[in-house]
This record gives structure tokens, sequence and C-alpha cells, in this order.
């Protein structure tokens, strides 16, 4: 059995990335053979080096919501600050508010004359449903006024937003970056497809949930938030065809592992269609589909470095996390990122 406080390390708090680096593809990147345990230092831009031909990257074109917006009631004029976490159904979304007290059933809001929203219900654990007015321009509106949540230790204010979103983001609906992808730039990714390296996606909307720490010392006992996704046909025919070339299935960030891991233990094959997944990877796990993967480096005891350690090797990965803060990488969604093959 596997402890929290086995999946922490020391980390000072000036290795914490407040800001991305320019352009994208400078940030560093940690190779770890998990065959060999040497570990290689590079820049993210030399990738293409590490990649063979027949070869797939997996990636999760999902875009972040500039979902944190804010709204004066319409009575008492009190700003109140709503982050979208989930919409429910058409216009309605399930919200954390602060102050709560300001924002009680039935209070309506406005949100810059854009969009208008009324409380309907409080949830138990204090989250708020809004109903929005109907309108087809909901999501170009929040464009408008909304801003990247961004995560709670990051407190520089980012000033382009786009570098909140990975340059092939497609299909909107996370509230958080799928943080891996960040250090793609169009020209590594053309480089990456004259390999002949094929590029699959798949879209996993990253919740809050993503950021909940670990509460229990015994980690069976976490519950996984569940968040949804949808595995294109286009993208299983990929790894199909690099399976059977006896090339490499290589996931850009922990969300496409989940994906591809989680359907293939749900029915022991690949196959195309929407779901939803809260599987848990910790040590012991059997991996299916990846063979190697590409991430960030991940905050201490969070299920995020735990799944990082079933893919290595536990002491293998915390020992790559103890060189990583030695060496200086920058860490979290801004920070640099490891290559483990």
């Amino acid at each position: 059995m596997f402890k929290k406080s086995q999946f922490n390390y020391d980390l000072p708090e000036e290795l914490i990335a407040q800001f991305p680096v320019e352009p994208r593809d400078s940030s560093r990147l940690l190779i770890l053979n998990r065959q060999t345990q040497k570990i290689t230092h590079e820049k993210f831009y030399n990738l293409v080096n590490y990649l063979n031909p027949n070869d797939c990257l997996i990636l999760n074109d999902s875009r972040v919501l500039p979902a944190r917006i804010w709204g004066k009631n319409i009575n008492t004029e009190h700003i109140v600050e709503f982050l979208l976490l989930k919409e429910i159904s058409k216009n309605t979304w399930e919200t954390l508010v602060k102050p709560g007290k300001k924002a009680k059933i039935n209070y309506k809001f406005n949100f810059q004359d854009l969009l208008f929203g009324e409380i309907i219900d409080i949830l138990e654990d204090g989250n708020r449903i809004i109903k929005f007015n109907e309108t087809e321009n909901f999501f170009a509106n929040l464009e408008k006024i909304g801003t990247m949540p961004l995560p709670p230790y990051i407190k520089q204010k980012l000033k382009d937003q786009s570098r909140y979103q990975t340059v092939y983001a497609r299909d909107l609906g996370s509230a958080a970056a799928p943080t891996a992808g960040l250090h793609f730039t169009e020209s590594l990714m053309n480089k990456i497809k004259e390999k002949n390296i094929k590029i699959g996606f798949v879209t996993l909307h990253v919740g809050l949930g993503t950021f909940r720490p670990v509460k229990e010392e015994n980690i069976n006992n976490h519950k996984m938030h569940s968040e949804n996704f949808v595995l294109p046909q286009e993208t299983i025919n990929i790894i199909n065809e690099t399976k059977k070339n006896n090339g490499r299935v290589i996931c850009v960030g922990t969300t496409t592992c989940r994906v591809l891991e989680s359907v293939y233990q749900k029915h022991n094959k690949l196959v195309a269609g929407s779901d939803s997944t809260d599987i848990f990877i910790k040590p012991g796990f059997e991996f299916k589909v990846i063979d190697s993967m590409i991430t960030n480096f991940h905050l201490p005891e969070s299920t995020l470095i735990i799944l990082i350690s079933s893919f290595a090797g536990h002491e293998l990965a915390l020992n790559s996390y103890k060189i990583a803060v030695e060496n200086k990488y920058r860490f979290f969604s801004f920070g640099d990122s490891m290559m483990i093959v």
C-alpha cells in the first residue's frame, strides 16, 4: 500500500513558474529512460530527435474556457466573481462563487451587458447553479468578458491569454489547460509530421478537480473526480497502425493517458465515442496502450505525480524530480517538461 507522503518532494517556491517562456518550445525537456535509468537534459525544440518514424503522438485538443467572470447584482449592485465549472444543460452552469453570501437563489446578475444570469439552485458543496439568458453568442460573449482561471499557485497576471492555450486547442470546455501541450509550436508540429510521425487527438475537458489534493494518507481511499472525453475512430486507427508497425504510442499529458487507458480498461480494446472517466492510475496499474509519455512536473502528493510514478516506477520518478529540482527546472503549469521513454 502506498501512502500519500511517499509522493512528496521538496520544491523551492522560486521554481514554481509564474509565466511561460518564449518561444513555447524553448522550455527545457528532461528525458527519463525507464530501462537504463539515464537522464538527459534537453530543450523541447529538440523533441523530434527523440521520436522515431512510425511513432505517434496523441494530444488533447480541449480548449480552456475564459471561465472567470464578474457579475453585478441587478438589485444591490454588489460585484460577485463566478467561475464556470461545468455546463449542466444549455446556458445553465455549475459555478464556484465568491462571496457566496452575495449569490442567493433568485438573485440576478448582469455581466457587462453581454450576459445575464439568475441563481436557480445552491448545491450541498456551496456551488451555485446559474441559468444565463438564451443567446446563440454565449461562448463568443464569454471570450469578451472572461479571463483564464489560472491555477492558485500562479500569482502573476497573464498578459497574453492565448499562452494558456495549446496551439492546437479546438474544442472549448476545459477549466484548466492540458499543460503538457503548451510547449508545442506550429513549426515543431510540422517537423514532427515531416518525420513520418502521426499525430492524433482526443478531447478531455480538464476540470478543476485536477488541482484537488489527495487528502487520504492511504491513496486507495482517494475519490477521483470525473471528466468528460471524446475518443475519435481516426485516433484509434492511428494507434492501431502505430502498434502494427512497431512504433510507440506517445501520449502528451496525463489527460491523454487517462482517456486511452480508461477506455481500454473498460472495453479491453479502444472503442470510439464519448464517455467520462474517473480512473485513478496508481502504482501497480498495468498500462495497455501507451509506450511513452510527455508531461510537465506536477504538484507533490497529487494524483498526477502518482500517475507518473505508476508509469516510470515510484523510486525512479521521485529521483527524476529531485534531479529536476537540483538542476533548477521550472515546475507546474508554465514550467518545463519531461519525456518518459
